[in-house]
C-alpha cells in the first residue's frame, strides 16, 4: 500500500494505462549453464516490432536456419521475469489456449534468459486487433475470446498457476480464430495452497479491486478470482471498443483509476447488449473477490454454453481476416 499512497498524492498524473505495468519480485536465479548447441539470439533475424510485453520487447523474427517465424521476446539484462515466464510456459506446455514457447535462449552474461522463441499468432493480440478494425466487436466473437480465455484460465489455475496481468494487450488470437494467453512475466506459480499472492504487479487498470487496494478489501482475496475479474474488463472493453472504465478518450491517471476500481460502482455492460453478456460480465466484475464467478462457473453460462462454439470462432476468425485486408490496404 506503500506504492498505492505514494501515488495517490501526485496530482493531476496522467500516464498511458501500461505504464502502470510493474514487475514482480525477483524470480529463483537459473543458474545451471547452457549446453554448447544451446539456441542463440544470433539464429534468429528481426523483421519487425510486435510490442513492449511485460519485462520485455517483443519481435516478429524469423528463424535463419529454418525460415520458422516466431515473436522473439527479449529482455533487459538480469530481468527477474524472464525465468518466471519461461518457468510458467514449460510447466504449461501442451495446453492449447496458452501460447507455445519453442525455445527459451540463454544470456552468455547472465543468469537469466536473454530471450524466449514463442509461437507467433498472426491475428496478434486482441488490443491490435480493435485498432486495426477501428471499431467494437459484437458479442458472437467476444463469446468466441471469453470461453477460450476461460479453458486457458482453468488449465492454469489447475496448475496452481495466476497470470495477474491478464488484459487484451496479453490475449492473442489466430487466424481460425483461436486464442491464446501470453506475457507470463507477472505471473505466478503458487507454491503452497496458501501462498500469498496480492502483490503489486502487472497492469493496474486491470486489477481486482483487492488487488489495487489490499487495506480497503483485507481479508477478500483469491489470486483466481483476480484473474475472473481481468477477464471481465477486458471482454467488456471489446464490447465497448475502449477501456471501460473511464470515459472514451479520458487518460487515466492514479485517482481516478482507484475511484473507478475500489471505490466506484462495478463496471456494467450498457442495456443495448443481450441479458446473457450482461450478466456474465456482472459475475465477472463483482467487486468482493469472494461472491465472483468461478471459471468453472463462467464456462457453464449461458453467454459461453448456450451458443455454438464453433460458429462463435468463425465469426472471430472473420475479423481477424478483415483486420488483415484493412492493415493490406
Amino acid at each position: 500500500m506503500a506504492l498505492v499512497r505514494q501515488r495517490r498524492q501526485l496530482p493531476h498524473l496522467t500516464l498511458p494505462l501500461d505504464h502502470f505495468a510493474l514487475r514482480p519480485p525477483p524470480a529463483p536465479p537459473v543458474t545451471a549453464p547452457p549446453p554448447t548447441d544451446a539456441p542463440r539470439l544470433s539464429d534468429y533475424e528481426r523483421l519487425s516490432l510486435l510490442g513492449q510485453g511485460n519485462g520485455g520487447t517483443v519481435y516478429k523474427a524469423r528463424h535463419r536456419h529454418t525460415s520458422h517465424p516466431y515473436a522473439l521476446k527479449l529482455f533487459t539484462a538480469e530481468d527477474p521475469s524472464a525465468a518466471r515466464e519461461a518457468e510458467i510456459l514449460i510447466l504449461s506446455a501442451g495446453i492449447p489456449h496458452i501460447v507455445r514457447l519453442h525455445a527459451v535462449i540463454p544470456s552468455p552474461a547472465a543468469e537469466q534468459p536473454a530471450a524466449l522463441a514463442l509461437e507467433l499468432l498472426p491475428g496478434g493480440s486482441l488490443a491490435s486487433l480493435l485498432r486495426r478494425l477501428g471499431r467494437a466487436m459484437p458479442e458472437r466473437p467476444i463469446a468466441a475470446v471469453a470461453r477460450q480465455a476461460l479453458l486457458g484460465l482453468d488449465a492454469l489455475h489447475a496448475l496452481r498457476v495466476v497470470h495477474r496481468d491478464l488484459k487484451p494487450a496479453n490475449i492473442l488470437v489466430g487466424a481460425a480464430g483461436e486464442v491464446k494467453i501470453a506475457d507470463f512475466g507477472a505471473g505466478k506459480v503458487l507454491r503452497r495452497r496458501l501462498d500469498p499472492c496480492a502483490s503489486y504487479v502487472g497492469t493496474a487498470a486491470y486489477m481486482s479491486p483487492e488487488r489495487f487496494h489490499p487495506d480497503a478489501y483485507c481479508g477478500d482475496y483469491d489470486p483466481y478470482a483476480a484473474d475472473v475479474w481481468s477477464l471481465g474488463v477486458a471482454v467488456l472493453e471489446l464490447y465497448l471498443g475502449h477501456f471501460p472504465l473511464l470515459p472514451a478518450g479520458q487518460r487515466p491517471d492514479w485517482s481516478a483509476l482507484m475511484c473507478a476500481i475500489c471505490f466506484g460502482d462495478a463496471p456494467e455492460a450498457p442495456a443495448a447488449a443481450s441479458q446473457e453478456f450482461r450478466d456474465f460480465v456482472a459475475r465477472c466484475l463483482e467487486k468482493k473477490a469472494g461472491q465472483r464467478a468461478s471459471v468453472a462457473e463462467l464456462l457453464l453460462h449461458p453467454f459461453i454454453a448456450g451458443r455454438d462454439a464453433d460458429e462463435a470462432q468463425r465469426s472471430l476468425a472473420a475479423l481477424v481476416a478483415e483486420a488483415a485486408d484493412l492493415g493490406d490496404q
